[in-house]
């Protein structure tokens, strides 16, 4: 008895391995478009944390320098300050120093002080030029005092890194490109004789492209799932391990990179199973047994 030949399953064996190497690969992209968003995000987090103080002289009072405090809290420049009291910094210092100034000097040495730290966009030399002559109009400012060297070294080293990162970022796509293309190729390249075979029966291009479209769309969503699972767990642990790394590796932060990573899953999939196709498609019979 000649028994019915069983039909392929769409999930085969084939299916699976297409989606692990496709995910892998993608995996590998996003960890490098996360890397690149989180280096924009450390250069922020780093600038905002370096501050510069504001004194101020013994002829503003208190209220009067917490009145100051509050009109600078009020500038776009201003991420936040906090106002330092003459007794406060003598505290600190002497805790600092384990020795109280005032009990030799005869007098309390500190002057009271506000310190600011900006948002990241106003962390540069240009910026804190404009932003020191208008903190210095007020005539009970004594000195305006903030590390220039480091800052500068800063916005250097993160402009390399930055240049760094974005070239990788376009050369891993390019590979990440290479790397699916070649797996979906290799996947098609097995049915070559079968496209050939509908093509000789009539069917359209149209309709012998959609089940191999349809089969690549699908590798594309399960790919890009299971990396975006993996990339989560890992961000997870990361801000378990270290939780200050939150103000890095951020929910916005990972939502893009998942966005992104699905959305590459899905484009290159079928624009590489469109092109592959599409190669068999016009390639005459004798062709096939050459390649």
């Amino acid at each position: 008895m000649i028994m019915a030949k069983k039909p392929n399953s769409f999930f085969n064996m084939q299916f699976i391995t297409s989606s692990i190497s496709t995910t892998l690969v993608l995996l590998l992209l996003g960890m490098v478009v996360f890397f690149v968003l989180s280096a924009n995000n450390l250069s922020n987090y780093v600038k905002e944390n370096i501050g510069f103080t504001v004194l101020v002289s013994d002829d503003m009072k208190e209220p009067e320098a917490l009145n100051f405090q509050k009109e600078i809290n009020a500038k776009t420049y201003v991420k936040e300050s906090a106002y330092i009291s003459k007794e406060q910094a003598l505290k600190e210092q002497t805790e600092a120093m384990g020795t109280d100034p005032a009990e030799f000097l005869g007098y309390n040495p500190f002057t009271a002080s506000i310190e600011i730290k900006l948002n990241a966009e106003y962390a540069n030399s240009d910026s804190i030029a404009w932003i020191e002559k208008e903190l210095l109009a007020n005539k009970k400012v004594m000195e305006v005092s903030y590390p220039q060297d480091l800052l500068d070294s800063v916005n250097r080293n993160i402009q390399k890194v930055s240049i760094f990162l974005l070239g990788l970022a376009g050369l891993l796509t390019l590979i990440s490109f290479a790397l699916i293309n070649n797996t979906i190729r290799l996947a098609i390249y097995s049915k070559r004789f079968l496209i050939h075979t509908m093509k000789l029966v009539g069917a359209s291009w149209t309709f012998i492209r959609r089940p191999f479209l349809i089969r690549n769309l699908w590798i594309g969503i399960l790919a890009g799932l299971m990396a975006d699972a993996i990339l989560i767990v890992l961000a997870a642990m990361l801000v378990k391990y270290e939780p200050q790394l939150i103000d890095i590796i951020t929910p916005n932060t990972t939502l893009i990179v998942m966005a992104s990573v699905f959305a590459f899953g899905l484009v290159i999939t079928s624009m590489c199973a469109y092109i592959s196709i599409n190669k068999y498609l016009r390639m005459k019979a004798s062709a096939l047994y050459y390649i």
